[in-house]
């Protein structure tokens, strides 16, 4: 079969996959530097094609609670925003993975806290990968580096929610989300039919029939023992994905001497620095997790009792470095740089920051 190569943003990419991915709604509300998510849908109007839903919604409140109905139905649904948009959704965001809830989520990343700018940022790491509402939960949290992965994560995203009833979130920069590249796309695949929902997803508000008792969707407990059973099952089922679903990019680390552990966009940035770094004769290797959650934490363990020193590089000012922390329980020395304010630092910022860090590599 030939591909269907294109060129386009990140943003555009998104739509194109959860349509051919056979996506039943879309549900969300403008804000940069995501907007080109809904733009790019509205003039598709899959509607016409699939019988695929879009509907801007009132506001961020509405579009995630909306999500919460159509992820009860047994539907594959999705939502996206940029930082402040995806705050304004953690109540609900909350109630879907409590009611385990398959549902994608698209937060393409930008500067804060507040309002912020528009420009692109890494600052969502602990929201995201922390549970952003309240309660004991997680979200499988994808980070693409390209376009290219942009609209891989979609099929990914939506899948591993269906495997694990969990929502799911791609977790971008809106460096990815605005930038061009050439992507292939997925094959156009039919939306499930009402009969296919009703024997994948046994679980789904679709109508009481006579074989079955009635389906009710709701997350409030009063009884402390059945609450506490819940939490139970849904930490046992965390597990499972921290088992079987971490995923990361290793780049030149069989040999290295230092490790720098990045994702998202400037994980590419990253890759630059390790060439310089090495063309000067210092090995430096790279770690991109794609996985913020599940981490890869054994990969990184492992590394760290091989290398001299660790630099994560993130767009914000610390946040999955503490992760990286954790791992390797502080066994080298684990150092951070990033820019804050939108500001994204080019190879040679983040090189001077290494040496800085670790002069001595600079004598080898």
């Amino acid at each position: 079969m030939k591909e269907d190569i294109k060129l386009m943003k990140g943003n555009e990419a998104i739509a194109h996959a959860a349509i051919r991915y056979g996506a039943d709604g879309y549900f969300g509300y403008p804000i940069t530097p995501q907007s080109e998510i809904l733009e790019t849908l509205e003039e598709l109007m899959p509607w016409e094609s699939t019988g695929m839903v879009v509907l801007q919604a009132e506001s961020e409140i509405a579009a995630i609670n909306m999500v919460y109905g159509g992820a009860a139905c047994g539907k594959a649904v999705f939502t996206s925003s940029s930082s402040p948009g995806v705050s304004l959704k953690q109540e609900g965001i909350s109630y879907i993975a409590a009611g385990e809830l398959p549902a994608l989520i698209i937060n393409v990343m930008r500067g804060g806290p507040g309002l912020g700018t528009i420009q692109p940022s890494q600052a969502d790491y602990f929201q995201a990968t922390k549970g952003g509402g309240h309660g004991d939960y997680k979200l499988i949290t994808l980070a693409p580096s390209s376009v290219q992965e942009m609209a891989d994560f979609v099929g990914l995203g939506f899948d591993l929610a269906f495997k694990y009833r969990t929502p799911s979130i791609i977790l971008a920069d809106g460096i990815v989300g605005q930038m061009m590249e050439k992507v292939v796309l997925p094959p156009q695949r039919k939306r499930r039919t009402d009969a296919e929902i009703a024997e994948q997803c046994p679980w789904a508000v679709t109508g009481k029939p006579s074989t079955r008792s009635r389906n009710v969707m709701t997350t409030l407990e009063l009884d402390p023992a059945v609450m506490e059973e819940i939490n139970n099952r849904l930490q046992a089922k965390y597990r499972i994905i921290e088992e079987n679903e971490v995923r990361f990019q290793s780049y030149d680390t069989d040999d290295a001497d230092y490790l720098i552990v990045a994702f998202g966009s400037i994980a590419r940035i990253c890759q630059k620095c390790v060439e310089e770094a090495r063309a000067q004769g210092v090995k430096i290797g790279l770690l991109r997790p794609i996985t913020l959650w599940p981490f890869p934490t054994d990969e990184i363990k492992r590394l760290a009792s091989r290398v001299k020193g660790i630099l994560v590089v993130e767009i914000n000012a610390g946040q999955m470095i503490e992760d990286v922390r954790l791992a390797c329980h502080d066994s080298v020395p684990v150092y951070h740089y990033g820019r804050l304010g939108g500001i994204v630092p080019n190879p040679q910022e983040v090189v001077d920051a290494f040496f800085n860090y670790f002069p001595e590599a600079n004598k080898q």
